[in-house]
Order: C-alpha cells, then sequence, then structure tokens
C-alpha cells in the first residue's frame, strides 16, 4: 500500500482506475491523505471492499496523531471505478464505522513485535489465521496487517473444498483471493490451507457413489485446479489435513474407503504436478508430543516419500489445554522426530484455551505454555515458524466447539494484548518492556438504547462468534456455520 499525504486545501486529487477501485479519503470535506493500492490483483468481487476498509484502517491508524479521534471526525470513502465490486461498498459514508473504530482500535507504540522477534531468531514468520468474516472489523484488520507481528496469514475457511469446489467441477475462488489479495498487499507469506480433509467437503463429496477410479479423479481434478488457481502465490499448501485417528491409524474418511490409504502420496504428487515450486505439508492434531498419532504422522511422511511423491513439510496444529501443554522439552524432541525425516516443521494453528472465567492464574499458566511451544520450534532449526489459529479471542473457534471453553488467543476479544503475549516474546528472545512491547489502550463501546450495534455487513453469527447479534442496519442473515452477517 502507498500511502500519500497532501495539504488540506489541495482540491480532492484524481487517482488513477484499476482493475476494481481506488479510494480517496476525505476529512471533514477536504483531501488530507489519499490510500491508494495495485488493483491490478483485485481478483474478485469483494476483494477491494476488504482493502477499502484495510485503507481507512491504515488511515485511522497512522494519521491519529495529527488528527486525534474525536466526536466529529468524519471519513468517507469514494470508490472512483465499482466495476469489479460487489453493490456492498459503491459509495460509504464512513462516518459512523470511523467512531466505532475510534472506540476499539489500539492507540500503538509499537517496538518488536512477534514476527520481527521470530525472524531475528531465523523464523520465516510468525503468523495468524482469518476469516473473510472478519475483514469487515476495521480495527482488526489494522492489526492483523501490522506486520511487526504478523508476516504470514492462513484462510482458515476460504480455501477448503466447500468453498472451492461447491459443486463439481464448478470452481469459486472468491472468498480464497480476498485473502490472498491481502496477503500480497501487506507482503505477509500465505499458508494456504487445505486441500484434502473429511470435514467441510460438499455433499457431492461426502455422500457420492464413488469407485476407487472416479474418486481419484475428482479429487486429482480438485487439487490441479485449486492448486494451479493459487500458483505461485502460496508459502505452502497443507495438502492433506487430519487422516489420523487418535491411536496413529488411518481415519475412515471417504478417500480411505474408497482409494485407500494411496489417496494420500497421489494427493501429494497431483499438488506437486500442479506447483512446483510451493512447501507441501501434512497437517494435523495431537502430533505434538511422542505417541501412536505422532508416530501415525511420521509414517505418513514416510509412505509419500516411499511412492517417491514430494512432501517437504509437517504441521502440528498445537490446539493445547492451559496446564495441558506438553513441555518444551517433550515438544522439540518430537519435532527432532520429524525434522530427522527431511521435512520441515511449523506450528499451523495454535492456540491454547481454558475452562472460563479466566482468572489471572490461569493466564499466567497460559503464557508459560504459549512461551513453552514457541520455544520448541525456536530450539529447532527446521521449524520455520508459527501461525496462531487466529489472534483474537473475539474470533476464536474455541467457545463454539467446546463449550465453556475459551479466552485462548493472546489477545483478548477488545484485541488488548495478554500475557501469552509476552510468553511468546520471552520464547524468541525478546524481554518486555515499555521500549520493547506494544501497549495498547482500548475503551469499552457501549450500545445505544435500541440495542443495535453490527454496522451493515458486519459478523454478528456463527461459529465461535461471542460478539453482538444484533444490526444497526438490515437483518443477521446465516450465510454458513461459520457467520452470518448484517445484511
Amino acid at each position: 500500500m502507498i500511502i500519500g499525504h497532501l495539504s488540506s486545501d489541495q482540491a480532492p486529487a484524481t487517482i488513477p482506475k484499476g482493475r476494481d477501485s481506488s479510494a480517496t479519503v476525505y476529512r471533514s470535506g477536504k483531501v488530507d491523505h489519499v490510500a491508494k493500492w495495485d488493483t491490478t490483483k483485485c481478483r474478485g468481487p469483494g476483494n477491494c471492499k476488504t482493502l477499502t476498509i484495510l485503507a481507512v484502517a491504515v488511515y485511522l491508524q497512522l494519521f491519529k496523531e495529527h488528527d486525534p479521534f474525536d466526536s466529529s471526525l468524519q471519513v468517507g470513502i469514494v470508490i472512483n471505478s465499482i466495476r469489479d465490486v460487489d453493490n456492498l461498498f459503491a459509495m460509504v459514508y464512513f462516518s459512523t464505522i470511523a467512531l466505532a473504530v475510534a472506540s476499539v482500535l489500539p492507540q500503538l507504540t509499537q517496538g518488536v513485535g512477534l514476527n520481527t522477534a521470530a525472524v531475528a531468531k531465523g523464523k520465516l514468520y510468525f503468523g495468524s489465521a482469518t476469516d473473510n468474516p472478519e475483514l469487515t472489523d476495521a480495527a482488526y484488520l489494522a492489526q492483523l496487517s501490522n506486520t511487526d507481528d504478523f508476516g504470514q496469514i492462513t484462510p482458515g475457511n476460504a480455501q477448503k473444498w466447500d468453498a472451492t469446489e461447491p459443486s463439481q467441477n464448478t470452481f469459486s475462488y472468491t472468498k480464497g483471493d480476498v485473502i490472498a489479495n491481502l496477503a500480497a498487499t501487506n507482503g505477509q507469506k500465505l499458508r494456504c490451507h487445505n486441500l484434502v480433509w473429511h470435514s467441510q467437503l460438499p455433499n457431492w463429496v461426502s455422500s457420492g457413489s464413488w469407485t476407487n477410479a472416479t474418486l481419484l479423479a475428482a479429487m486429482k481434478n480438485h487439487i490441479t485446479n485449486v492448486v494451479t488457481h493459487y500458483k505461485g502465490e502460496c508459502y505452502s499448501w497443507d495438502v492433506v489435513n487430519e487422516a489420523l485417528n487418535e491411536d496413529g491409524t488411518y481415519r475412515n474418511n471417504v478417500f480411505y474407503q474408497h482409494i485407500g490409504e494411496a489417496y494420500l502420496p497421489i494427493a501429494f504428487a497431483t499438488a506437486a504436478a500442479a506447483d512446483p515450486d510451493v512447501k507441501l505439508y501434512y497437517n494435523d492434531y495431537n502430533i505434538e508430543s511422542a505417541g501412536s498419532k505422532s508416530n501415525g504422522a511420521q509414517r505418513i511422511v514416510k509412505l509419500v516419500q516411499q511412492y517417491g511423491a514430494k512432501i517437504d513439510g509437517v504441521g502440528l496444529q498445537g490446539h493445547f489445554i492451559v496446564g495441558s501443554t506438553p513441555g518444551q522439552s517433550a515438544q522439540t524432541t518430537n519435532l527432532a522426530a520429524f525434522i530427522a525425516l527431511g521435512v520441515e516443521v511449523a506450528y499451523t494453528e495454535l492456540d491454547i484455551r481454558m475452562t472460563l472465567p479466566s482468572t489471572a492464574a490461569l493466564l499466567t499458566r497460559q503464557s508459560a505454555d504459549y512461551q513453552s511451544t514457541v520455544a520448541a520450534c525456536v530450539a529447532n532449526a527446521k521449524c520455520v515458524g508459527v501461525t496462531l489459529w487466529d489472534y483474537t479471542d473475539k474470533y476464536s473457534w474455541v467457545p463454539n466447539t467446546f463449550p465453556g471453553q475459551g479466552d485462548a488467543c493472546p489477545w483478548d476479544a477488545n484485541l488488548g494484548k495478554k500475557p501469552a503475549y509476552a510468553g511468546i516474546l520471552a520464547a524468541l528472545g525478546v524481554t518486555s518492556s515499555p521500549t520493547s512491547t506494544t501497549t495498547f489502550i482500548t475503551t469499552t463501546t457501549t450500545a445505544n438504547p435500541g440495542g443495535t450495534v453490527v454496522p451493515l455487513y458486519g459478523q454478528c453469527g456463527g461459529s465461535g462468534w461471542t460478539g453482538d447479534t444484533i444490526c444497526a442496519s438490515g437483518t443477521c442473515k446465516y450465510v454458513s456455520e461459520w457467520y452470518s452477517q448484517c445484511m
């Protein structure tokens, strides 16, 4: 993104039109700052909507010292070209959202962040997963785009089979492109996720009348199309996800039922043929310490290698529980067992949940658990990075999946840093201090008497949603199990 400054007495500048849109940010009726991006990468409807919100968030964050928030702040967006933009943001007057952002956007004093510290330790990135509905939250988006903390992002759901091929041989990349576009705009690495998984399959896959040959053809067609679409954009692909039972045996999914264990190496070979340069991963949970399931994951690596297919890495998800997280030594030894097979490793979905309500003691223990996990990665040269399964409790999947549990992320629901943040920094060799950490000061947003608190196009429900459910405009409409939106 390029941010330019114009004096307040200048006339509105003419901004070259890109493929989708460029935006001029107005304050008090005059052009103060211009936010512009390379719109040639806006590949589908909604992409530049996200970039528009990002531009506003960056404006609010970068220039708040010069233009302090007050009740008179009015921000507008002029979309110069709406050729490829959905009917969502053809013209948006942003004063209400600006005031909402002012109440929750952290006041930022940025020192050494998680990604900066990780790279200094020889890692490729420290990152976070995200999902499309969250990108309408300007304060959330501003922090996600802060590359001092996050040098990598993962689409939580946008590249899964149900999103990319909802009906056979009909492909949709709109949601995935939004997140890929965001990563490219921010200069962040993109971990692509995932190609073959037993869950979130469309009915035509999970309930189809398959033979070995027909399912094999469908699987290869899916992998080839999706990997080809994102060729050159992904650092890595989670090719096969969660293929194991807890005892290390193969999960009896539709692919195993009709193809057998051969579906694993065939999937890797197909992905490698579509993009020879991308890193290819097997990804699973509960393989972070020695045991039957970790042994099963090592068996998969050997199987793919014996087949002659390419496998570059193993993703250890890291969905832990406070107080039950494997210790640093156990995790370090387990990582070394995978590395000995000639692959790299990464923590791909890290969060550490607790029984609610949280307490100071639980938060302190959570910080120690985060520290031991990240330290295990630091101790292994071929552990390339750590990805949080979203960085804030506001959008965590945990409460909906594990009732009575939550507060699993290093940022709380108000985007304030928890002790876990300092624990991660400590593992990366940074001691918390006023000059070496980021300090957030937030205020609470009070709902108006009518209770209409969610702005138009904001999230109002879905898996893991703990926020407000009443729309300021429109109605809260079910989109998928993952989210509902004010429309």
